[in-house]
Formats: C-alpha cells, sequence, structure tokens
C-alpha cells in the first residue's frame, strides 16, 4: 500500500515537470522569434539651432599692472632726523604744502657761518677799495709809485672775487636750508607713511608718494614671438575679476628691446580712470585685441563638459533621417550667451541645444519647432 502511494507521487512529479518543461520552451521560442524581427529606435525629439558665423575678436589676455602717470615718490634731498610730519595718508595736499621737516639746525649754523664770513669780506672788500681810491689819487699826482697802485688794484679786485665766492657759497647753503622743509612737489593724494619722528633718512629713502588720482596707465609685457604683431593704435581692454570690460584704451607705446629675463615686451596704454575704480600698482587682466574673424558660434546651453573636454551633438542627415553625432570642440571666448568655436563646428551645423542629456552618439533625433 506505501509503495503504492510513493509511485503515484512519483508519476505525479514527473507529469508536472514535463509540463513546466512544455511552457518554458514555448516562451523561448515565441522570445526568440520576436527577436528575430528588427526593431527601429523611436526619434527622440529635440530642439535645434543653425550654427551660425558671427565677427570674432582674436583677443589674448596678459596679467598686466596699472601705473599712475603723475605718481611721485617723495625722498628727501638731505640726510638728517625727522622732527616733525605734518600730513597723514589719505590728505589731498596742493603742490608747496608742507609734508615732513627734518632736524635743520646744523644747517642753520652753516648758514649763519657763511653769513658771517661773507660780511668780513664786505668789510674787506670796502677797506681794498678805499685803499686804491686814495693810491690812484695819490699815483695821478705823482707822489707814489705805479707799483703801489697796481698793488692797491690787485688787493680791490681779490675782496671782490673773495666776496662774490661767499655771495654764491652762502646761497648755496641757505638753498640746502629749504631741502629740510620737505613739501608737496604736486596736487594730489599722500599715500603711505612709512617713516616715522625720530627716524634718521638718507636721500634714498622714500618718505611717501603723491599720487594724482584719475591718470593711470596699464604695463603690458607681450611674448616676443607675438611682437611682430604689435602695432600702436591696438585696442587694449582691462577686465575685472569677473572678465567684465571696465576701461577701453589703445596701445600709445611699444618698447623697442626686448627684456633679457623674461623674453617679453613691453607695451603701454593710458587707461582712464574717472570713476576711480582702479589704483596705482594694482594687477589687473589686460586683453589686446589682435583683430577680428569670422567664427561659428553655438549656445551654452548645447555644449557639455566631460573630463575637460568640450562636446556638442550635431544633428547630421543619414538615410533620409536625422542622427545625433556627438563632436569634439575647442571653444574660445563668450559672445553673449554663445560659445566661439574654434574646432568642432562649421557654419550652417545644426546644433542640438535640447534634449542632449537623453542622447548617446548616433541615436535619432527629430527636431522640435
Amino acid at each position: 500500500m506505501i509503495m503504492s502511494c510513493r509511485l503515484q507521487v512519483r508519476q505525479r512529479s514527473a507529469l508536472t515537470l514535463l509540463a513546466l518543461a512544455g511552457v518554458l520552451g514555448t516562451a523561448c521560442s515565441n522570445t526568440a522569434a520576436k527577436g528575430d524581427q528588427p526593431q527601429g529606435m523611436p526619434s527622440i525629439p529635440v530642439r535645434i539651432e543653425v550654427a551660425r558665423s558671427v565677427p570674432v575678436s582674436d583677443t589674448t589676455d596678459y596679467v598686466a599692472t596699472l601705473k599712475s602717470r603723475d605718481a611721485t615718490s617723495l625722498m628727501p634731498q638731505v640726510e638728517g632726523q625727522i622732527i616733525a610730519i605734518e600730513v597723514r595718508s589719505g590728505d589731498h595736499v596742493k603742490r608747496g604744502a608742507a609734508v615732513m621737516q627734518i632736524d635743520p639746525l646744523k644747517q642753520q649754523a652753516t648758514v649763519t657761518s657763511q653769513e658771517q664770513s661773507r660780511a668780513a669780506a664786505q668789510a674787506n672788500l670796502a677797506w681794498a677799495k678805499q685803499q686804491y681810491d686814495r693810491t690812484s689819487a695819490l699815483a695821478a699826482a705823482g707822489v707814489v709809485a705805479q707799483q703801489d697802485l697796481d698793488q692797491a688794484k690787485s688787493a680791490f679786485e681779490n675782496a671782490q672775487a673773495q666776496l662774490s665766492a661767499l655771495d654764491a657759497q652762502v646761497q648755496e647753503q641757505q638753498v640746502q636750508l629749504r631741502y629740510y622743509h620737505v613739501t608737496a612737489p604736486t596736487d594730489g593724494i599722500v599715500g603711505d607713511i612709512p617713516v616715522r619722528v625720530g627716524d634718521r633718512v638718507t636721500t634714498s629713502t622714500v618718505l611717501t608718494t603723491i599720487d594724482k588720482p584719475g591718470s593711470l596707465e596699464v604695463y603690458v609685457y607681450v611674448p616676443a614671438e607675438r611682437s611682430a604683431q604689435l602695432r600702436a593704435g591696438m585696442p587694449v581692454e582691462i577686465l575685472d575679476g569677473g572678465g567684465n570690460v571696465v576701461a577701453g584704451s589703445r596701445i600709445s607705446f611699444i618698447s623697442p628691446e626686448v627684456d633679457n629675463t623674461t623674453q617679453t615686451v613691453l607695451i603701454k596704454a593710458p587707461v582712464a580712470n574717472s570713476e576711480d575704480k582702479l589704483r596705482h600698482l594694482q594687477f589687473i587682466r589686460a586683453r589686446v585685441v589682435w583683430g577680428t574673424h569670422e567664427g561659428p558660434v553655438v549656445p551654452v546651453l548645447a555644449v557639455t563638459r566631460l573630463g575637460g573636454q568640450y562636446f556638442a551633438f550635431i544633428a547630421e542627415d543619414q538615410g533620409g533621417k536625422l542622427v545625433a553625432h556627438q563632436k569634439p570642440l575647442r571653444i574660445g571666448d563668450m559672445v553673449g550667451n554663445d560659445y566661439v568655436v574654434l574646432e568642432g563646428v562649421k557654419p550652417g551645423d545644426k546644433v542640438i541645444v535640447s534634449g542632449t542629456q537623453y542622447l548617446v552618439d548616433g541615436a535619432p533625433v527629430a527636431p522640435q519647432s
């Protein structure tokens, strides 16, 4: 009885396995049959813009320095100790205004000594003149010899020469005394004052700077290999940190020689600074405009960046249908909301600007209005 039940269970299991195998076989045959029939990939709807050609400036950006055309470094013309500072950094001063005072006591003593020597020379000249006049009268009367007259005349002329020399020395020392009063050489704004009262200064010590705002010049160092393209009057643009043009100018000076250390050529251009946004000795970006040419542009939205390389999808006709092909690009500057394309796109190419996140190379596309 038990053996009969076990046999029936085994027979039922075998029938179940056979039925399952039949179902799987049918499903596999249906799948294979469907796989044999080609299925076309549906076209992806995208928006397309035709790459247009626009005038593009050929430019190069350089790190440059702004320098004031009217900035003056104030250095003393004499040595000594500072006893007074009459201004503060940022003060507006007029030409001739007092800036600093260097201790003049020693120089004043020198001037006093020279003036006393001149007074003595004046007295000596007066006595020599009296002697000469008296001798001249006696010589005319035949009382004294001609030799005495010549000696009196020589003494008088020597006294005149000595007084003239002392006059020059006194004038020189008086001029030197004025140098102990340091004044502003021009109108402007006082810069940083690195010295303090009590400091000893020499003729090479920078006391401060006097800067007249609104008059700057940009110094740009261009590599020597591009110097042959430089021309006076070429446009130069001054850019801020965001790449926006804050001032425009034109080349006014091209150095005739190459810097031996950096192998660059210095060019200069005046910069208007009416709004006082720029500063003396400020580092900025200067863009030299070499010229213009026609070049294609593509919208920024059409460009993607992968691993440092820029790409865009171009819709190309393939067998009567549009197919997306991914093209590597070499891009330049931005013009409005477009990139200037240096390589990879030609004017007239159909650039895909939307739906690119769903595209792969070779995917069919359908343009949307």
